[in-house]
């Protein structure tokens, strides 16, 4: 008997068959996230290798977990995995030492002028460039908020700071990021 295609499983499916160690709906499961989820760590950490074995990481933690994982509905295993990969980023940055967050309020970057139609004018991988070239904990902050839709309230529990630590970075990051941007038309 054939192994039915990715298409003809739903997400319900494959994470019941994943339950069961089924080496087939694993791999499906890790065809179907494996691209997402290394774009994802490649926000929060530079070196593709890195990223790469964070992201394997990740999905071996998944898989590992899946027992205490609760269904929520379609969509939900995805947004699990995508949880435990940010935490394996954040447990990666933080074993190496490069998440450090500092308090304060710098209103330094308050007036920087816009031009309009400057973001248009930039690829997807210039942006990201200027992304990965903010110092970490000011991408940290930024990638949890702006791609992972963290509030600042979430933000500062996951990573052990105070919401205005949290708001500070990712004004910080904002104001960087304009800056590059101008600096760019």
């Amino acid at each position: 008997m054939s192994t039915p295609s990715a298409e003809i499983w739903n997400e319900a499916e494959l994470i019941a068959r994943c339950r069961k160690k089924d080496a087939a709906a694993q791999k499906i499961v890790f065809t179907r996230y494996a691209g997402e989820m290394t774009v994802l760590c490649l926000r929060y950490i530079a070196r593709q290798e890195e990223a790469k074995e964070v992201m394997m990481d990740g999905f071996l933690r998944f898989f590992n977990n899946l027992d205490s994982f609760t269904w929520r509905g379609e969509g939900s295993a995805r947004a699990w995995l995508q949880r435990i990969t940010v935490n394996q980023c954040l447990t990666h940055l933080r074993r190496r030492n490069m998440l450090v967050l500092t308090d304060g309020d710098d209103s330094s970057y308050d007036h920087i002028p816009t031009s309009d139609n400057v973001l248009g004018q930039l690829t997807v991988r210039e942006i990201m460039k200027m992304i990965h070239s903010l110092p970490v904990g000011y991408r940290t902050v930024f990638n949890m908020y702006v791609f992972d839709d963290m509030d600042h309230k979430e933000i500062a529990q996951t990573l052990g700071i105070s919401e205005s630590t949290s708001k500070s970075q990712l004004h910080r990051a904002r104001a960087i990021l304009k800056e590059k941007i101008l600096q760019t038309s």
